[in-house]
């Protein structure tokens, strides 16, 4: 009757080694109302924490010990408990509840991104009504600017041209001086000719006088007579 009980207690004392070796993971009580938690690997050793609810998260410290698995709460509370109640994925109503909380969050996350795409679609609009207000003031700009250089091009040639008209009445005004100075010199020369012709008139009169009566003497003392 020893032999069988050192057996047991080798297996044991191998099956803690190795359970030490192997890595902790993470599981899920299985989907079970309420699981025990005892201080051994058996039934037959004391409840440590009256029972797990399904779905409650626990490390396993020790995979597998004769049927059960050590596992370890979040408290930091061990135990072992049989490893069928474990399960690798959440159960149902877990994973509702973490469906639940996503669809929640990915339903304000949705809101929240038609909200800034209703914003930007605002602004979007207003910058196409800048666009379209800026694009038609460069328009009109445009034109004011093509007026401006063609009134600029016709200023140039009225100023060129009346440079070309002051440059002729210039000249004009010297010619028309010209005119002027020589029409008082012609006068001038004219009033002198004038007085030379009355002044040869004078004398041309004086000397007939005189040559006259030399030249018919008798004719005067038989007048006389």
């Amino acid at each position: 009757m020893r032999h069988p009980k050192l057996i047991q207690s080798l297996l044991l004392s191998l099956g803690l080694l190795w359970g030490a070796i192997i890595e902790a993971q993470t599981m899920f009580i299985d989907d079970t109302l309420f699981v025990p938690l005892r201080s051994g690997p058996s039934t037959s050793f004391r409840i440590v924490h009256k029972g797990l609810r399904s779905g409650t998260e626990v490390e396993v410290v020790e995979p597998d010990v004769e049927g059960f698995a050590k596992i370890r709460l979040s408290s930091g509370l061990e135990g072992f408990l049989p490893k069928r109640y474990l399960t690798g994925e959440p159960i149902a109503r877990v994973k509702l509840t973490k469906l639940e909380q996503e669809h929640a969050r990915l339903s304000k996350q949705y809101q929240q991104t038609r909200e800034q795409l209703d914003k930007l679609k605002a602004n979007n609009n207003s910058l196409d009504a800048d666009y379209q207000s800026t694009l038609n003031k460069l328009e009109r700009t445009q034109q004011e600017l093509t007026e401006i250089k063609n009134i600029s091009a016709n200023a140039l040639t009225l100023d060129q041209r009346n440079r070309e008209l002051r440059e002729t009445n210039e000249q004009l005004r010297n010619q028309l001086e010209l005119v002027e100075v020589e029409n008082m010199r012609l006068k001038d020369k004219s009033e002198s000719n004038m007085l030379m012709i009355g002044g040869g008139l004078v004398l041309l009169g004086v000397l007939i006088a005189l040559i006259v009566p030399m030249i018919n003497p008798t004719k005067k003392h038989d007048s006389w007579a």
